[in-house]
């Protein structure tokens, strides 16, 4: 191929291009120059042809200025004896390099007279000095001061322990972090990180590669690993953050810890070293690479996308994995594809990844480059020029500054940290899900949660993959509506003793008689328990559809079914009490008039619109009993309607029952009354069942408010209340109860709190309570509805 290059002066040479394809394809700067090859080479191919063993013993000399190339036309030419010819002279139109005589042969005619034409230095003669030694003189002593000048600024390096081995950060803010680097906080970084086996040799080869050999990561010849934790140093020649990462496969007790630490650190890297020292490449290599992949992309893009968006960085944090290179030495064994030389490498590399079903997806790509050490030291030359040329390329990542670094990295371990339950070391995945998921199990059907760690914090609630099962113990079916399920919403309703619009001792009295009610905040008061008489079908088969739902640890549990008509009387005894402590109403008398009108027969004066005596018109007081004429319905005092006669016509039967003077007097024969029982039949049995549910109810209701209320609220007791016997001290001050301090309960979250820490009134729907109820003061301060 012909040397391509350009002179800005005469006489200096300032610029040589390779004139091999085999790596860079005939694009780099030429570095060195092979005798036995007989072409200019940049760093990439001279390493590539001379590590094949018939090619490694060749001549080789290392370009530096002044360097004056061998003529490009008769390099190949027998003639002069197989002399070969410096050039002198550089056409920059034919880009080609001439002796003297191809410059006359080439260049006479009348077409190339007006090319322009660069001259070369003349070269030295044989016997003032050896052309090989002339050539590396200047390079040799140029190496010495870059050598000095690198060491110099290596000097006060040094690494410190950025995360330990339980996932702790050491380093607890930006500035300690840009402290302990010693670099600018505005200067753009990369990262590079390396990963391998323990005893691999990872700490010697970032010292090697970075540091000149000074031991900036600490090494150790003795069995333990020398490396525990995560540590970081600065490299201010290449400005990256260098990271060292403890071995795998390492003995420790936290393998899984150990091993999630590894991928946060791979998640925040642009360049990946895997050093192997195996002599071939083990498959432990490509799963580690394949299931890094997968994890990176299920579990760790998403949240780089949520802290970018959180912090505000210019610089996105998951446009793409970071590079991997990986670093293979041997020792016996060739390398990697040197056999097959007309099949590339990376096809090899992805050929091993297909057949361990594992895809590097997630990598922006993955290289290989190896070296045989016969004897030591490890050559890293290699390895450091094709770290430099990926560090280069911000085509997909870009470089960014030491504060972006630390946030992205306290990030994930903010997330994706705590203990792994169970240690699945026999995994046969490196990164199982279960290292970054919620390891909360549903209590019900023991099905994980599905969401990242720590998803709680903000506000994520509980998922699982699997539907539930039905648990007795924690009653875990749901209503929601059918009415609003078939229009297209999902309103979860609850069974509870009474309507929003109801007061709190009169919703009792309706819970009394006509049972539980569902109430949708759309459609109103859907279902009571006991409506009719007879008859009353389930819920389910009417206005509701069920569902089953997962039953978390923490969660406030669910409400029970209502249908328990004794218990949730006795539980809604102790907001009536606290109705009528607050409101100073006898509930008695309001109950007995509200039941008195629900069951009342069509032709009775409703209670609330009786205000005075329909004969005396006396005024009546709140403490006043209003009685009603069974005869003609309508309301008198006691005075009024002390008689009783039979009204069979109304349905009261033979027997003698309350009516009004008036009625009294105007009551039939004896002979008609029989004629109307048998008439009226129907209607006096109506009459008797209602009677009888009137006794009964009122019994029910004046019985549960005589009952002690000690034993009331531990016969009354919700399944989320904790129970008295259990509370020792008030949930939230801690302060200790005594035989005279009243432990109260939170109507939200059910824990026993004291006086003093429970203050406040408000509605609690989700437990059923729609009119304002004792909440602690931490239930209070929550935002939004309870």
């Amino acid at each position: 191929m012909s040397g391509h290059g350009s002179s800005s002066e005469k006489g200096v040479n300032t610029s040589l291009i390779c004139q091999e394809n085999c790596s860079c394809g005939g694009s780099e700067e030429a570095a060195f120059e092979c005798v036995d090859c007989r072409s200019l080479q940049c760093v990439r191919c001279e390493l590539e042809l001379h590590s094949q063993e018939r090619l490694k013993n060749h001549e080789r000399v290392q370009i530096g200025p002044g360097h004056v190339p061998y003529c490009d036309n008769c390099k190949g030419v027998n003639g002069d004896n197989g002399k070969r010819h410096r050039s002198v002279v550089r056409c920059q139109n034919c880009k080609v390099n001439l002796c003297q005589d191809c410059q006359k042969r080439t260049h006479s005619g009348g077409n190339k007279k007006k090319h322009q034409l660069t001259l070369y230095s003349p070269p030295p003669k044989p016997a003032e000095v050896n052309t090989v030694q002339s050539s590396v003189q200047p390079a040799v002593q140029i190496a010495d001061e870059t050598k000095s000048q690198r060491a110099k600024l290596l000097e006060k390096v040094s690494s410190f322990l950025l995360v330990d081995e339980n996932e702790e950060m050491q380093i607890k803010d930006e500035a300690s972090f840009v402290k302990k680097l010693s670099c600018n906080p505005d200067q753009l970084l990369k990262v590079v990180s390396i990963f391998g086996n323990t005893g691999e040799g990872k700490s010697h080869t970032l010292n090697h590669t970075f540091f000149m050999g000074r031991e900036v990561f600490k090494t150790s010849p003795t069995q333990e690993s020398c490396t525990v934790g995560v540590w970081a140093a600065f490299d201010p020649i290449h400005k990256v953050v260098v990271i060292d990462t403890e071995g795998l496969l390492g003995n420790s007790s936290k393998q899984g810890q150990r091993t999630r630490l590894l991928l946060k650190v791979l998640a925040i890297s642009d360049l990946i070293i895997y050093r192997t020292h195996a002599d071939r490449l083990h498959d432990d290599l490509f799963k580690f690479l394949g299931d890094a992949s997968d994890a990176y992309l299920k579990h760790f893009t998403k949240e780089l996308k949520a802290t970018t968006a959180r912090c505000g960085l210019d610089v996105p944090l998951s446009t793409l994995g970071p590079a991997v290179v990986i670093f293979h030495e041997t020792v016996h064994t060739k390398l990697l594809g040197s056999e097959k030389s007309s099949e590339s490498v990376d096809r090899l590399l992805l050929e091993r990844f297909k057949k361990l079903s594992r895809f590097p997806e997630a990598f922006s790509s993955v290289q290989y480059w190896g070296t045989q050490t016969l004897s030591p030291p490890t050559d890293f030359r290699g390895l450091q020029n094709k770290l430099e040329l990926l560090l280069d390329n911000n085509a997909t990542r870009s470089p960014r500054t030491p504060v972006v670094i630390f946030k992205a990295l306290q990030a994930l371990s903010e997330r994706f940290n705590g203990e792994i339950t169970g240690e699945l070391v026999a995994h046969s995945c490196f990164f199982p899900d279960e290292y970054f998921t919620c390891s909360t199990l549903c209590l019900s059907c023991g099905s994980g949660c599905k969401n990242c760690m720590n998803h709680l914090g903000e506000g994520v609630c509980h998922e699982a993959k699997h539907r539930c099962r039905y648990s007795a113990q924690y009653d875990n079916r749901i209503y929601i509506c059918k009415a609003c399920y078939e229009g297209g919403k999902e309103v979860i309703v609850i069974p509870k003793t009474s309507a929003s619009s109801d007061s709190p001792w009169m919703g009792l009295a309706k819970y009394a008689w006509s049972g539980y009610v569902i109430e949708c905040p759309n459609c109103g008061v859907i279902y009571r328990s006991r409506q009719f008489w007879y008859g009353n079908q389930d819920p389910v088969d009417t206005v509701v559809r069920t569902e089953i739902q997962h039953v978390w640890p923490g969660s406030d549990g669910f409400l029970k079914d209502n249908s328990n008509a004794a218990q949730r009387l006795l539980d809604g005894v102790n907001l009536v009490a606290q109705s009528v402590t607050e409101l100073s109403v006898k509930p008695a008398k309001a109950v007995t008039s509200w039941l008195t009108d629900q069951i009342a027969p069509a032709y009775w004066k409703p209670n609330s619109l009786i205000l005075v005596c329909h004969q005396c018109h006396t005024v009546f007081q709140d403490n006043d009993t209003k009685h009603h004429c069974r005869a003609c319905g309508e309301g008198f005092c006691d005075g009024c309607s002390s008689k009783a006669a039979p009204v069979p016509e109304r349905g009261w039967g033979l027997a003698p029952v309350r009516v009004c003077d008036v009625c009294f007097e105007q009551r039939a024969s004896y002979a008609d009354i029989v004629e109307a029982e048998l008439e009226e039949e129907e209607g006096r049995n109506l009459a008797r069942k209602v009677g009888e549910a009137v006794t009964n109810t009122l019994g029910v209701v004046v019985t549960a408010i005589d009952i002690p209320l000690g034993l009331v609220k531990d016969a009354a007791r919700p399944a989320y209340w904790v129970p008295d016997q259990d509370i020792l001290s008030c949930h939230n001050c801690q302060r200790e109860f005594t035989a005279k301090q009243s432990k109260h309960h939170c109507r939200a979250c059910g824990q026993g709190v004291c006086d003093d820490c429970s203050p406040e009134r408000r509605p609690v729907p989700s437990r059923g309570w729609d009119h304002p109820v004792r909440v602690c003061t931490s239930c209070n301060q929550k935002p939004g509805e309870l």
